[in-house]
């Protein structure tokens, strides 16, 4: 479930909502004259989200290649090329 806090917070409850972003994982959503103004999230939180951003823009260009009609290589080209590089 969301959670919403008014902008003071950010100055009078700052270490609570820390403490709140680290145990939870979850961003906290700060509201300023009762509409969203800002999202406060954990750096954990923040590099998860932008590793699964990383992943969606490389299946996405992978797709992309599909689309052009790019085929790739075959497993037995694959598995050459790897023992190629562990040598």
């Amino acid at each position: 479930m969301a959670v919403m806090k008014p902008i003071s917070d950010l100055r009078n409850k700052a270490r609570e909502l820390s403490r709140m972003c680290h145990e939870s994982g979850e961003p906290i959503y700060i509201t300023k004259n009762g509409e969203g103004d800002m999202v406060l999230m954990s750096l954990a939180a923040y590099e998860r989200l932008e590793a699964r951003l990383e992943l969606y823009r490389l299946l996405d260009e992978a797709e992309a290649d599909v689309r052009a009609g790019d085929r790739g290589v075959s497993v037995k080209t694959a598995r050459r090329q790897l023992v190629r590089r562990r040598r």
